[in-house]
C-alpha cells in the first residue's frame, strides 16, 4: 500500500495486506549459515535433521527475520518521503520453525504513526506466515517493526 508522507502521519490501524510468497530454499539457508557462522545441524545437515525434532532442516529464525525489508517493500511505501529507515524491532517472537524449501509471506498492519520532530515514527506489526504441505498459512515470526520517515524535500 502506498502512502504520502502526510497520509502516513495520520494513519493508524490500517491493514497493509500480504506480500507474495517467497521460497526459502536450502541454498539460502546454507548461505546464511556461512555468512553468520551459525552452522548448527538443524539448519545444514539434511541427514541428521531428517531424524531430528523437525523432520528436516529448518531456516534460521534470524534468516526469516532478515527478510522483513524484502517483504515490507511489497506492502508498504511512503512514496514522497525523502528517506525511510529501519528504526528497530519490538516484540519479536519466533512462533514456529520454517522448514527449508518452505515459503514465507508477510501479513502487515500499520499500527501507529507518531511525530518525531519533522519526521514520523511508524510502527507496523508483521506476521510472517509459512507454508509447506499441510502447514500452510501458520505464523512463524511475529514482530513489530519501527520505521522513521523524513518529510519530502
Amino acid at each position: 500500500m502506498q502512502f504520502t508522507f502526510e497520509e502516513a502521519a495520520r494513519s493508524e490501524n490500517v491493514d497493509l495486506g500480504a506480500s507474495d510468497w517467497l521460497k526459502i530454499g536450502q541454498e539460502r539457508v546454507d548461505g546464511f549459515a556461512e555468512v553468520t557462522e551459525d552452522r548448527q545441524w538443524i539448519h545444514i545437515d539434511r541427514e541428521k535433521a531428517a531424524t531430528g525434532p523437525f523432520g528436516g532442516t529448518i531456516a534460521h529464525g534470524y534468516l526469516v527475520l532478515s527478510l522483513l525489508p524484502r517483504l515490507f517493500a511489497e506492502v508498504f511505501e511512503i512514496r514522497d518521503a525523502s528517506m525511510t529507515v529501519n528504526y528497530g524491532l519490538d516484540k519479536v517472537r519466533f512462533i514456529q520453525p520454517v522448514p527449508a524449501d518452505g515459503e514465507v509471506r508477510l501479513v502487515a498492519r500499520l499500527v501507529s504513526s507518531t511525530p518525531r520532530g519533522d519526521r514520523i515514527l511508524i510502527r507496523i506489526r508483521g506476521d510472517i506466515e509459512m507454508r509447506r504441505g499441510e502447514s500452510s498459512g501458520k505464523r512463524a515470526v511475529v514482530a513489530e517493526t519501527l520505521f522513521l520517515a523524513a518529510p519530502p524535500e
